[in-house]
């Protein structure tokens, strides 16, 4: 029985799955959205949130943390300490957003979702994002 056994498995031994997850995050971090499955996105999430936390906290410790977590890629740590944590030093967590998209993957039709970093800046926004907050600022027209 799988009782109040908490993660995803995708059906990978535990080397594997910490490598895609870390590969997820990294690029998250990287160009700050991303397009994947359902599943791995909720199981990046967890991950994510936890390095941009300790890239909140700066000190040494946390950021040795922060490297081991993402496979020494130092350009990424640095990224989300010095960018990241001055970003949402306000925020108390919630730095990750998954939006469900109407695509499917073609192979075996799984959902795919974009996932991103909340509050990103305006010129990183594409052009799905901007008609969509813009068909929500619209004033409905009533209908006679």
């Amino acid at each position: 029985m799988r009782h109040r056994k908490s993660g995803r498995k995708f059906n990978k031994t535990s080397a594997h799955r910490k490598a895609m997850l870390m590969n997820i995050v990294t690029n998250l971090f990287d160009h700050e959205k991303i397009e994947t499955t359902l599943p791995k996105a909720r199981e990046a999430t967890k991950l994510a949130e936890k390095i941009i936390t300790l890239g909140r906290d700066g000190s040494l410790h946390k950021r040795r943390q922060a490297l081991s977590l993402l496979n020494n890629n130092r350009v990424i740590v640095n990224k989300v300490f010095d960018e990241y944590a001055a970003r949402y030093k306000d925020r108390n967590g919630g730095y990750t957003r998954v939006l469900k998209t109407n695509g499917v993957r073609l192979g075996d039709g799984v959902p795919i979702v974009l996932f991103e970093l909340v509050d990103r800046p305006m010129e990183d926004l594409d052009d799905a994002s901007a008609v969509e907050s813009k068909a929500a600022e619209a004033p409905q027209e009533a209908t006679a």
